[in-house]
């Protein structure tokens, strides 16, 4: 967390903003007149709104906050209605998962507006809301919404100085071959394991179990990412409630102290979200300690039960995604190792066709776009380089693969910057380097022999030497790639 790059201060700028936003939601709620009830869930939609609304445009984020309250407003009149009736409750909330989860096959504003029903249904069992509650907790979360929006598009708008980065299109598939309709299945399957062992635990806080099984599915596509968000997630709320003892508590709900403490964890979710979830989940197992001292129910006992309601969240999240239409983390990693080197392949295209005099070529799109893979590369990969994976060989492997590959964006990157010279001219050489690291791509995407290569590069030929390094890392990458069945890195292409 401490020493991850914020390029531009961006995360630093997003976590300030979010404070700001969520004072301002809570305190358009205080002025107003509105219960303490009212306040905390106009504080939680603000929050949701600025963390889970992430469109690729400043437009279709304006689109997609507005449609927030279509989302939310049945799920929490539904949970509202259905909070005495156990059976009818248990199942609208199973329904609310899948179609949560099932939302996300329809991209960022789906994700945003499954999160944003699952978590209305989760904050009414949290506060423990009744119908006669619900104008004023539609007033509440209008007026969040409002001054969340106002925060992030009107007062601070960074997203328009600072474009967001585009989010790589999911992988594709129909039907139960769409890893988001397996991961709806898996979630649900987890959830309902969560809600009857977490209600054998507490009757009144069973819903901790189903929110720690909803989280861990959320920005992981296979069964190793799940397995270390479980971990991370159980680790973050273990060292949470260590904190929560020696901060929360103390301060016995008092207003003030306890405001402030809450305005630290909501920049601690912002700025520590994109690099640590471990750490996000500290801040948010703090946060959840403050707002318990806010209602006066905190006690040591409570975080004890919060642990253990994680635990049996995160036992139920592995034993679904283990054995309920598992997504392997190998073909994952094939999947998403595949469309970087397709991307390496544009990319190269693109700079031949500028070197050869087409100005509409643009080598520096398909740039951004290999960096956004490669993150996902990374976030797919993360299973075989973490600490608890045992097997060391299948580790540097990983290691190894992610490395040429950022060599390859190094180098896609060099030659963009080259193609971008007016001076730059084509000649034969060029032409060759370029179809012969074009030509090493289909062969890695292929499954065939992949020729290393022999020219050297001069001084004097920078795209040259950027084309051969290209080369010299497609070569590299295939032992890595192609291992024995029994401890390869990714599957063969089929």
């Amino acid at each position: 967390m401490f020493v991850a790059p914020d390029p531009g201060r961006l995360r630093l700028r997003n976590a300030t903003r979010a404070v700001i936003g969520v004072a301002a939601a809570v305190a358009v709620s205080e002025v107003c007149g509105l219960s303490l009830t009212a306040s905390i869930t106009g504080g939680l939609a603000a929050l949701l709104a600025l963390f889970t609304v992430t469109d690729a445009t400043v437009r279709d984020q304006r689109i997609t906050t507005a449609l927030l309250p279509l989302a939310g407003f049945p799920v929490l009149a539904l949970a509202a209605t259905l909070h005495g009736t156990t059976p009818a409750r248990d199942a609208a909330f199973l329904a609310v998962v899948f179609g949560g989860v099932y939302a996300r096959r329809w991209g960022p504003r789906g994700h945003a507006l499954g999160i944003f029903a699952f978590m209305n249904f989760f904050i009414t069992q949290f506060l423990h809301a009744v119908p006669a509650q619900l104008p004023e907790l539609y007033t509440a979360v209008s007026l969040a919404l409002f001054a969340a929006g106002a925060t992030r598009f009107v007062f601070w708008p960074i997203e328009r100085r600072t474009p967001p980065a585009a989010v790589p299109a999911a992988l594709p598939g129909t039907g139960l071959a769409r890893p988001t309709t397996r991961q709806a299945f898996q979630a649900t399957v987890a959830s309902a394991l969560a809600l009857l062992v977490g209600q054998l635990l507490s009757e009144d806080r069973w819903y901790w179990a189903v929110g720690t099984a909803w989280w861990i599915f959320v920005n992981t596509a296979s069964r190793g990412e799940t397995l270390i968000r479980g971990f991370r997630r159980v680790f973050g709320t273990v060292t949470g409630i260590a904190v929560g003892l020696l901060v929360a508590v103390p301060l016995h709900g008092a207003p003030a102290p306890t405001a402030a403490l809450v305005a630290v964890c909501v920049f601690g979710i912002f700025y520590t979200a994109a690099v640590s979830y471990s750490w996000m989940m500290l801040a948010v197992t703090v946060m959840v300690s403050s707002l318990y001292g806010l209602l006066g129910v905190l006690d040591p006992g409570l975080l004890g039960l919060r642990l253990a309601e994680t635990g049996v969240g995160a036992l139920c999240a592995a034993l679904a995604v283990v054995l309920v239409l598992p997504v392997t983390t190998h073909a994952t990693n094939d999947a998403w190792i595949q469309r970087a080197l397709h991307c390496v392949h544009a990319a190269t295209a693109e700079a031949a066709a500028r070197l050869a005099g087409d100005e509409t070529a643009d080598p520096a799109s398909r740039l951004a776009e290999l960096e956004q893979l490669l993150g996902r590369v990374r976030l797919s990969v993360a299973p075989l380089v973490h600490p608890l994976n045992l097997v060391p060989a299948r580790k540097r492997r990983a290691r190894r693969v992610l490395a040429l590959l950022d060599d390859c964006a190094r180098e896609i990157r060099g030659l963009a910057a080259v193609t971008a010279d007016p001076e730059a001219s084509h000649d034969a050489r060029l032409a060759a380097a370029c179809w012969r690291v074009e030509a090493a791509v289909e062969a890695l995407t292929g499954g065939t022999d992949v020729t290393a290569p022999t020219a050297q590069p001069t001084a004097t030929d920078p795209a040259l030497a950027h084309l051969h390094g290209l080369e010299r890392a497609l070569a590299e990458l295939a032992q890595p790639l192609r291992t024995p069945s029994g401890s390869r890195l990714v599957t063969q292409p089929t």
